[in-house]
């Protein structure tokens, strides 16, 4: 079993920055893909950014591109989402995810491990 824990979430002004964390512990495996994903109220939740634990493959959303970035340490098991020029419409609750495959990215379903969850709010 895998587990997930998110970190760094919180209140700041638009255009502040933000540096999420996801510490991950248990039994991993270098085939891991590592997601963040988003859900505000009323919406479904939305992958934002993903990246595997080997081969160098990311994915970013259109939505994000250019504003966040996803990285990892490995020898810390642990993901990162450093979020910059935050915008009200990024509020939401920020989940760290893990799946096996690499062939897709974006579909929560695809993920067997999932953080709690940590809330961001950007305020205007």
């Amino acid at each position: 079993q895998v587990q997930l824990v998110e970190s760094g979430g919180g209140l700041v002004q638009a255009g502040g920055s933000l540096r999420l964390s996801c510490a991950a512990s248990g039994r991993t495996f270098s085939s891991y893909v590592m997601g963040w994903f988003r859900q505000a109220p009323g919406k479904e939740r939305e992958c934002v950014a993903a990246i595997s634990w080997s081969g160098g493959l990311t994915y970013s959303a259109d939505s994000v591109k250019g504003r966040f970035t996803i990285s990892k340490d490995n020898a810390k098991n642990t993901v990162y989402l450093q979020m910059s020029s935050l915008k009200p419409e990024d509020t939401a609750v920020y989940y760290c995810a893990a799946k096996r495959s690499t062939s897709s990215f974006t579909p929560p379903l695809d993920y067997d491990y999932w953080g709690q969850g940590t809330q961001v709010t950007v305020s205007s």
